[in-house]
């Protein structure tokens, strides 16, 4: 659902590691400060090979879902993973976020190339306990809130529904050393298989990367011509009941710039953490908000109180 500097819905190293850089070679963190800035203000454009690398990649990431949703081995990303796995996953949401980095492979099996671009492929799930799937959705479709929800939402709100389709904008805020700021404008499909179960797409029809974000001097950079940071984002959820809650998985793709060959050995770790720490971002007020108590901002309101369309005002 957010996307982030660099990333789409979504660490490399930790802050800790980060900050152990620049404590052991100020001048390398300096030399990095200095590129990913470099690098940030010079614009790039979508190219047409680029954005067919990342179609290719979309379709055949949707068909491997689509194949493990009707599966009768599971409905999980972890029931496809081993075994190992799968109860590392388990342990690690009990208390927190599990999160991992993934890869789809074209057809052959090897790696899609993206000219001029990166493709940045990461899995998250987070246990919501003692919640219900119903209460759950009701929290993720609350559209009008999500700025409440998540600090790096400046502005949301539901444009339309149609059933189970939802047409949403999200103004975002990213900051990793620069801030960058973002309209975008993004339709969410849902869908239920069973009870107990439901899944979601979520695709960003609009990426517009703001100017002088906040200033009277605001505009809209041209689509697919900025600074490359965020050209496309897709967000694939999944969403189970169990005995002690509800299992949330998601899965974010996102598409950004290539990163010029003398600055790649020191932009790359930002750039890289950036979907991560996003991903994370976006599960962890979920569990929050059910543990803290906050249990009426996951009630489903009845039909007459669910907050409708905002005005185009604000924008």
């Amino acid at each position: 659902m957010r996307a982030e500097l660099g990333t789409g819905s979504l660490r490399c190293g930790s802050r800790l590691q980060y900050f152990g850089h620049m404590r052991a070679a100020p001048m390398l963190w300096i030399g990095g400060m200095f590129g990913l800035c470099a690098v940030s203000a010079v614009a790039a454009k979508l190219q047409e090979a680029t954005l067919a690398a990342w179609e290719t990649y979309e379709k055949l990431t949707e068909a491997r879902i689509e194949r493990e949703l009707a599966s009768e081995k599971g409905f999980l990303v972890r029931n496809f993973l081993d075994e190992r796995e799968q109860a590392q996953i388990r342990d690690t949401i009990r208390s927190s976020v599990y999160v991992k980095r993934m890869t789809t492979p074209n057809e052959e099996g090897g790696k899609i190339d993206v000219p001029d671009g990166l493709i940045h492929h990461w899995y998250g799930t987070v246990l919501v306990p003692g919640a219900t799937l119903d209460q759950v959705l009701a929290w993720v479709q609350d559209y009008e809130r999500h700025e409440e929800y998540f600090d790096e939402v400046e502005d949301s709100r539901l444009d339309s529904q149609s059933g189970d389709t939802f047409d949403i904008f999200l103004r975002l805020r990213r900051k990793k050393v620069i801030s960058v700021y973002y309209n975008t404008e993004h339709e969410v499909i849902y869908r239920r298989h069973g009870s107990d179960r439901a899944s979601s797409r979520s695709k960003a029809t609009r990426i517009a990367e703001i100017d002088n974000a906040g200033t009277d001097r605001e505009k809209e950079k041209p689509v697919g011509e900025d600074r490359g940071f965020l050209w496309r984002l897709d967000s694939y959820w999944r969403f189970a009941q169990q005995a002690d809650g509800v299992v949330v998985e998601c899965e974010s793709i996102s598409l950004s710039r290539t990163i010029p060959v003398a600055f790649r050995w020191v932009v790359r770790p930002f750039i890289n953490s950036v979907p991560r720490e996003s991903l994370e971002a976006t599960l962890l007020p979920l569990r929050k908000a059910f543990l803290d108590g906050t249990r009426s901002s996951l009630r489903r309101p009845d039909v007459g109180e669910r907050p409708g369309p905002s005005t185009a005002a604000r924008r």
